[in-house]
C-alpha cells in the first residue's frame, strides 16, 4: 500500500473500543450519533497537502461492530478486520467515503490491498 499510494506510515497507533466508546468518539469529533467500525485520526495537519511522506495517527476499531459485520458480509472477523483496517489506512493517506463515488473508489482499493 505504501509504495502505491506514494505513502509512509511513520506511526499508527490501533486501539480497540467498545461500541459505547465508538459513539462517544464519533460524535464528539464527527458529530454522528451511531456505532462504526473504524474512525482514524491523523496527527499532523498534511492530509490535505498531499504529503503523505510521514503520516501518524490512531486508528479506533470497534471489535463488536466488525464482527456483526462479518457475519452480516459472510466473512471471517479476520478477513473483516483486515479490510477495516485497509479502510482506516486509505482514511490517514487522505482519501474520504462522503459521496458514492469515493465509497466506490475505497472500496476498489480494499479488494486491491
Amino acid at each position: 500500500m505504501e509504495q502505491h499510494e506514494s505513502a509512509k506510515f511513520e506511526l499508527v497507533e490501533l486501539v480497540y473500543v467498545s461500541e459505547d466508546e465508538i459513539v462517544r468518539i464519533n460524535k464528539e469529533h464527527l458529530d454522528r450519533d451511531y456505532v462504526t467500525d473504524i474512525i482514524s485520526f491523523r496527527y499532523d495537519d498534511d492530509e490535505d497537502s498531499g504529503d503523505n511522506t510521514a503520516i501518524e495517527g490512531t486508528l479506533f476499531c470497534c471489535a463488536p461492530r466488525i464482527k456483526e459485520q462479518a457475519e452480516d458480509f459472510g466473512e471471517t472477523a479476520d478477513r473483516e478486520f483486515k479490510r477495516i483496517l485497509i479502510h482506516g489506512l486509505l482514511h490517514l493517506i487522505g482519501y474520504d467515503d462522503r459521496s458514492e463515488a469515493e465509497k466506490k473508489r475505497m472500496t476498489e482499493l480494499e479488494n486491491t490491498y
